[in-house]
């Protein structure tokens, strides 16, 4: 099953995408409460469909959901920068007004030069996991999607602290999620790919991270207990922008996306920030 958010009366429900149609299944946090329950086939054959052409589709999250992102978890990513293999899975926060859905527009923060892309498989949360064994968190699993780590390099790199620049408005475009019924195993290998203005920057399989889904997920529960609806961004391959020489930063008027073998993608627009275009709206006005 494929689920998106839409606001439906002012409400955010989880909804189920049906080819050109959407079946609203509950509003968001209540969904949360029991995904399993609210995607059952008696459930679905319950629900009332509206048109998805129109829809204003939003990520399908909890307002109080973690998103919790996984940094150098790809071998190759490592190489690409100045660090080592972490002995551990390394963890920062984003918040959910950082989360945007697919085909959305993300501005370039003021003092960037532009912005950074990361292709990563997003896992979330179907069951509480408190000192999980991995088996337990990979029974735990409810859902996969698509997601873009879209980074503000010179705030992340300001200090040791990386939360500043991942954390950007609208910048964490998340896509539809299947549910692990019909999503393939991302132990066995798929694809995942970056793609700016249509070329190739990543390229990748989902077997090569260092710390799989269920090694991360049993590792966060010895810490605190994860909740349904919580998500886990995965980490990303080599080919990010930062590293290339020389660099190469996401530009207004650029598109990326993503794309992960049997998930799905998401695409994201960059444009200049609202200070940026009114300095420019004021400079054209003063030549005229």
């Amino acid at each position: 099953m494929r689920l998106t958010g839409v606001r439906l009366e002012g409400r955010v429900v989880v909804a189920a995408v049906v080819a050109d149609a959407l079946l609203p299944l509950a509003e968001v946090t209540q969904f949360w409460s029991d995904p399993y329950r609210y995607t059952t086939p008696e459930h679905l054959s319950s629900a009332a469909a509206v048109p998805l052409a129109g829809a204003d589709l939003v990520p399908p999250v909890r307002p109080d959901a973690r998103i919790l992102c996984v940094g150098l978890n790809y071998a190759d990513h490592v190489a690409e920068g100045p660090f080592s293999t972490p002995d551990h899975p390394t963890i920062f926060g984003r918040w959910t007004p950082s989360l945007a859905p697919a085909d959305h527009e993300v501005e370039v923060p003021v003092d960037e030069d532009g912005l950074d892309w990361e292709a990563e498989l997003l896992a979330v949360v179907g069951r509480p996991l408190t000192v999980a064994t991995r088996d337990e968190a990979a029974a735990a699993v409810f859902a996969y999607g698509c997601f873009n780590d879209i980074t503000a390099r010179r705030a992340q790199k300001l200090t040791t602290q990386w939360t500043i620049g991942k954390n950007v408005d609208s910048s964490g475009p998340v896509s539809e999620l299947v549910t692990c019924d019909e999503a393939p195993d991302p132990a066995s290998g798929l694809r995942i790919s970056a793609r700016v203005n249509g070329e190739l920057t990543q390229d990748a399989r989902t077997d090569q991270m260092i710390f799989p889904v269920p090694e991360l997920l049993a590792f966060l529960s010895r810490t605190f207990t994860l909740r349904p609806g919580d998500l886990v961004a995965t980490g990303t391959p080599s080919g990010v922008g930062y590293a290339r020489q020389p660099a190469w930063l996401l530009q207004p008027g650029d598109s990326v996306e993503v794309e992960i073998e049997g998930i799905g993608s998401v695409r994201s627009r960059v444009v200049a920030s609202s200070a940026a275009r009114q300095a420019a709206d004021i400079a054209a006005t003063s030549i005229v």
